[in-house]
């Protein structure tokens, strides 16, 4: 082996000025990669500054960059070679002169002008040029000025620097390991990983196991390996196994299970141990005979399982845990200590059985209870829970200790009771324990609960006597006993119970049963006089609370009679109408509806000319009462308040209603005489006359009605019954008489306009004569929509009447529009009147664009957005209907259109339901129930048509523009409610069947 050691030429004797090593030996100076080394790399000790390759190593010193690195690096290799050559060339002194390397040799000389010998050269000869190179390459390679560098040498070190980086990266990646011997790194390979090794001192321990291994990736290692397969071992195998170990330990046959495996014949070991998974089936096959035989009879043989119940059985199996057993065994822990600490506590022991009920040991439950009997023999909850614990049969006998251990323990004894399953035994544990316990009203209910009504009334009897302070005794003997026994046996109760006043409002309801009114109220008043002097303080509010109870046990009068004795009570003098009025409505809204009506009786004998109580109670007759009760209420309010005509019309319209006509004139008649110059009474009288029949009595009533109480009305109403009777001549003339007086009534100049418009006959003068009508109500009602829509209509029919073409009619209703927009600005009326006249003529981009305009005039009609969402095109609909709802959530004619939108969509669910919450918005708009009852024309059944139709006769609506339209048509004037539905809903289907 060499006995080279690393440090031990730092020690050696120091090489002689001049020195090449190798040279003896033929070798040339030479500097390698390793001996430049970087800027970093410490030169060799005691080195001297002639030794080239020292001062090659030394030269490059400092710490710039690359480039300078090696610009100092090929300057100290430069000086080297220029140093190598001169001591090559002055090894053996100077050549004598004229001395011809060679000649002795036959050699000739080289031509002076450097050609080539003709001669042929030794070999190994040099030619005698100066720099011992060829022809033509005088010199070094690098000879030349020292640090003779310019930019273009900086470039082209700055390529090759990029040339070494990008070689020295492939090779780390190649990792090879080996150096190229042309233009390699600039630094020696341990150099090289420097800064690495520097870094792994900052590698933590989860890095450092993150490294993956040194991995084989070879070819032959691409294709996917087959894992081995292991099967797991069965709970049944396991078992198996553990019987065949004890087989061979005892010497049997049997060999250890599970460590032979047999695959295809071939019989193989593991670790020591032998399997045989040929068994798997047969150790299958013992467990499932193993747990049948568990669920089979032994004697019989018969399984004794449930099949139905069997999986839900194992579902509700319950499996503990690791933590609830801690739990479990930490409770037991803490109630032993308590029932260590205080043995006579009964819950502790309670407790500590039922934790060991929760965890399924309720033998042990069993026993902790019974030991606490024993412990604490005068808890009846731990009595109880031993015999909830045990079985029927023991329970009894539990119960039967603990009766005889605590014989006044009512829990006891009706947890006894409860156990028997026959009434007889019942009765004799109850009877027993009423033996023991003779004032406990609980088993005196029990008892008497299992008896019939004659063994009832005796247990009763003795249980007044034993428990006198009992209520429910005395009223339950007292509902069992006759008439006369009955009111013994609440007078008996009232001296042991003067202050309960059950026991009064009882004996009131028993006179009640009796028809005894008058006694009801005597007996009432009695009570409180009795209670207050007793001092037993009962509020009003119970006593209302009294009052409907008693209504809703069947007893009216005792209701009043409490009503009428109670109500008053702390209530001030200025607060009792308001009170009062509440505490009716309230009683109303719990349907006690005769408390309500007492509170009101009340009310009106307390303030007799009170306007709105009276209508109270009216509506409260009209609603809840009959017609007799209702004319009772109405009469009284007349007599009350003669000169409120409100009572007696309606005391008239329901006789008249109920079909009796002179009764209905009688009252007013004596309306008439309270109030001669009312023009409500004079216009019902004219009504009654007018719907009857009887024109000539209708047309004397309005007569002197015009002569004693003239108004607008009246002359309106004249004027209308004229024209109903085809007098147009009449009619008008009564019109021109009323607007003499009342210029600004603009309902009579409509009338006229439609009298001479539509009734007579349709020439030019006729027109004139309307137009002159529409044209004074204009001047002097310039505020009347409907006048200036009859006036743009009429304009818009000269056509009809030979004055004009179609297109001049409608350019001068047109202008009728504009200037009444003008002077009643914001009116969607008016807009709307202007785009159906649009429509009507044909202009439709014309209607949409004043569509707009109205829009954003009036954003929040609801008459416009209605309108909006039924004339557009079905594409922009829905869109139009989430825009008025938006703005108009409550509108019912919004909420109607989208309605429609839905019906037409064949949506019906959705349709009726629109419908349904349009008519609840508002009642009073006919359209919506036209609407709804003409959708269920079309496609719903009868039932759902005759519901409609009843509830709005129900509601009997008055407003809506198609409502009105039809219901004021003069064919359509004596028409009922009904009526007036049919005809608008056939007028929408007609309107849908032009549109399809």
């Amino acid at each position: 082996m060499s006995s080279y050691r690393p440090g031990a030429r730092s020690n050696a004797t120091q090489a002689p000025k001049g020195y090449v090593p190798g040279l003896g030996r033929g070798a040339a100076g030479f500097v390698t990669r390793s001996d430049v080394g970087p800027a970093s790399r410490p030169t060799a000790a005691g080195a001297d500054g002639d030794d080239p390759s020292a001062a090659a190593a030394s030269s490059v010193g400092g710490s710039g960059s690359r480039a300078s690195e090696l610009r100092a690096a090929k300057l100290a290799m430069q000086k080297m070679q220029r140093a190598q050559q001169e001591q090559q060339q002055n090894a053996f002194g100077q050549a004598p002169a004229g001395y011809v390397p060679g000649a002795g040799r036959g050699a000739t000389s080289y031509g002076g002008d450097g050609s080539v010998p003709t001669g042929p050269v030794p070999t190994g000869a040099r030619p005698p040029d100066a720099g011992g190179g060829a022809p033509g390459m005088e010199g070094s390679l690098f000879s030349g000025k020292d640090d003779q560098f310019d930019d273009d040498d900086d470039e082209a070190d700055r390529i090759y620097d990029a040339i070494d980086e990008r070689m020295n990266s492939k090779r780390r990646k190649d990792n090879n390991g080996n150096n190229s011997t042309g233009g390699g790194s600039s630094s020696a390979i341990g150099d090289q990983f420097r800064e690495l090794k520097q870094k792994l001192a900052s590698v933590t321990e989860d890095e450092w196991s993150a490294i993956p291994d040194v991995g084989d990736y070879s070819l032959r290692h691409k294709q996917k390996r087959r894992e081995d397969v292991f099967t797991p071992l069965t709970d049944s195998l396991l078992e198996s196994r553990s019987m065949a170990n004890a087989d061979a330990t005892a010497g049997g046959q049997n060999t250890m299970a599970g460590t032979v495996q047999v695959l295809d014949g071939v019989a193989t070991s593991t670790a020591g141990y032998r399997t045989n998974l040929s068994g798997l089936a047969e150790a299958r096959s013992t467990v499932m005979t193993m747990s049948l035989d568990k669920m089979s009879d032994s004697v019989s043989g018969q399984t004794v399982i449930d099949p139905k119940g069997y999986l839900t059985s194992l579902s509700n199996t319950k499996i503990a845990s690791a933590a609830e057993v801690g739990d479990v065994n930490k409770a037991r822990l803490l109630l032993k200590s308590v029932r260590d600490t205080n043995p006579k506590h009964g819950p502790g022991w309670i407790a500590a059985a039922r934790v060991e009920e929760a965890a399924g040991k309720t033998a042990h439950a069993r026993k902790l209870i019974m030991e606490g009997c024993e412990i604490c023999p005068d808890n009846e909850d731990v009595w109880l829970e031993a015999a909830r614990l045990h079985p029927q049969d023991q329970a009894k006998t539990v119960l039967a200790a603990a009766a005889r251990r605590m014989p006044t323990s009512v829990k006891v004894y009706l947890r006894a009771a409860d156990l028997e399953n026959h009434d007889y035994a019942k009765k004799a544990v109850l009877r027993k324990a009423l033996e023991a316990n003779p004032n406990s009203v609980t088993l005196w209910k029990a008892a008497i609960d299992l008896e019939d009504a004659s063994d009832a009334k005796v247990l009763l009897a003795v249980a007044v006597e034993k428990v006198p302070h009992s209520v429910e005794m005395w009223l339950a003997l007292a509902r069992l006993e006759t008439y006369d026994n009955a009111r013994k046996v609440l007078n008996q109760a009232r001296k042991h119970l003067p202050t309960e006043r059950a026991v009064w409002i009882a004996a009131a309801k028993l006179e009640e049963s009796q028809n005894h009114g008058d006694m009801v109220d005597m007996i009432v008043d009695k009570a409180v006089r009795s209670l207050d002097k007793h001092d037993a303080v009962v509020a009003r509010a119970q006593w209302l609370k009294e009052a409907e109870a008693a209504e809703a046990a069947g007893a009216p009068l005792t209701s009043a009679a409490i009503v009428k004795c109670t109500v008053g009570r702390g209530v001030d003098d200025e607060d009792r109408q308001r009170t009062w009025a509440d505490d009716a409505n309230g009683a109303l809204s719990r349907n006690a509806v005769a408390t309500a009506r007492a509170i009101l009786a009340h009310s009106l004998a307390a303030f007799p000319t009170k306007r709105s109580l009276w209508l109270q109670a009216v509506d409260l007759e009209r609603k809840q009462g009959s017609a007799s009760s209702l004319d009772e209420v109405l009469a009284a309010a007349s007599e009350r308040l003669p000169r409120t005509e409100i009572f007696w019309l309606v005391r008239a319209k329901e006789k008249w209603l109920a079909g009796e006509v002179d009764k209905s004139r009688s009252i007013l008649t004596e309306a008439f005489k309270a109030n001669p110059d009312s023009e409500p009474v004079w216009l019902a009288a004219v009504k009654l006359e007018w719907e009857t029949g009887e024109i000539e009595r209708a047309r004397v009533l309005l007569t002197r009605a015009r002569e004693r109480a003239p108004t607008a009305r009246i002359y309106m109403k004249s004027a209308l019954l004229e024209r109903e009777c085809q007098q147009y001549k009449v009619a008008l003339e009564l019109l021109e008489e009323g607007l003499k007086k009342y210029p600004t009534f603009a309902k009579m100049y409509m009338m006229g306009g439609q009298i001479c418009s539509e009734d007579l006959t349709k020439d030019r003068i006729n027109l004139d004569r309307a137009r002159k009508f529409y044209q004074r109500g204009l001047q002097n009602c310039p505020n009347s929509i409907v006048l200036w829509c009859l006036a743009s209509q009429l304009e818009e029919r000269v056509s009809e009447y030979g004055a004009g073409s179609v297109n001049a009619g409608v350019t001068k209703a047109r202008s009728l529009l504009e200037l009444a927009r003008l002077k009643n600005a914001k009116n969607p009326d008016l807009w709307l009147e202007a785009i159906r006249l649009e429509r009507r003529a044909g202009n439709e981009k014309l209607a949409v664009s004043l569509m707009a305009r109205a829009l954003q005039e009036c954003p929040t009609s609801g008459l416009l957005l209605a309108e909006n969402i039924s004339t557009s095109p079905r594409v922009e609909q829905k869109s139009k209907s989430a825009d008025a709802i938006k703005r108009r959530p409550d509108d019912p004619r919004v909420i109607a259109a989208v309605a429609a939108l839905f019906a037409g969509e064949r949506k019906h669910d959705k349709a009726r339901k629109w419908f349904e919450r349009a008519v609840k918005l508002d009642s009073d708009v006919g359209d919506s129930w036209a609407k709804w009852y003409a959708f269920e024309l079309d496609v719903g059944k009868k039932e759902a048509q005759e519901n409609v139709k009843q509830r709005c006769i129900a509601v009997e609506p008055k407003h809506g523009e198609l409502w009105c339209r039809v219901s004021k048509a003069m064919l359509n004037r004596r028409k009922s409610s009904s009526e007036h539905l049919e005809a608008a809903a056939q007028s929408i289907l007609e309107k849908q069947q032009k549109l399809n």
